[in-house]
């Protein structure tokens, strides 16, 4: 029984850290771009978009269908580099150990 109490006690302790980093990965952020730089997007660790940048030259009304591209490139990238980082995190915390419904 002691084994059970013991095995509670670090469940606890791990879910404590996990929120303490689910806590810090919304203040880190990454960025990624497209169009050589044309487009730059911003994410959380939360994998929340928190900015979109478009440069002028980027923007013609006659080919409005590659701004849209590049702009899904540059979103897909930051969400991908945010997944990446909390992974990497996580994996920190749980000793590289899957746990399903983590991330």
């Amino acid at each position: 029984m002691k084994g059970m109490g013991n095995m509670m006690k670090q469940a606890q302790k791990l879910q404590s850290r996990m929120a303490s980093l689910q806590e810090e990965m919304a203040e880190k952020i990454v960025e990624a771009t497209a169009g050589g730089g044309m487009i730059k997007v911003t994410a959380n660790g939360r994998q929340q978009i928190l900015s979109i940048q478009i440069e002028k030259e980027v923007v013609d009304p006659d080919d409005v269908e590659m701004l849209q591209d590049l702009i899904l490139a540059a979103v897909n990238d930051a969400l991908a580099k945010s997944n990446e980082m909390v992974s990497a995190e996580m994996s920190k915390l749980t000793g590289g150990l899957k746990i399903p419904g983590l991330i």
